[in-house]
């Protein structure tokens, strides 16, 4: 089974249950509560795959490690 497939999947399935629960209040922005939702924990599991190793996670991910290292700042990963 396709992975990214999978993960479509579940973030289609929380919205569409994200909107069902509004009961008809204005949504926050979605766009940045989703990436926040996605965006942590991909980096603890990159991060814990590559063994704590941002240089390889930043491989992984394909991004500079500077910008991993930003990352797990904001999101006090480290």
């Amino acid at each position: 089974m396709n992975k990214t497939n999978d993960i479509s999947a579940c973030i289609y399935g929380a919205l569409k249950t994200y909107f069902e629960d509004l009961d008809g209040e204005m949504p926050t922005p979605i766009y940045d509560m989703v990436l926040k939702s996605v965006e942590r924990p991909m980096l603890e599991v990159v991060l814990n795959h590559a063994g704590g190793n941002q240089t390889l996670a930043s491989e992984m991910l394909g991004i500079n490690r500077n910008t991993l290292r930003k990352k797990l700042v904001e999101y006090q990963l480290v």
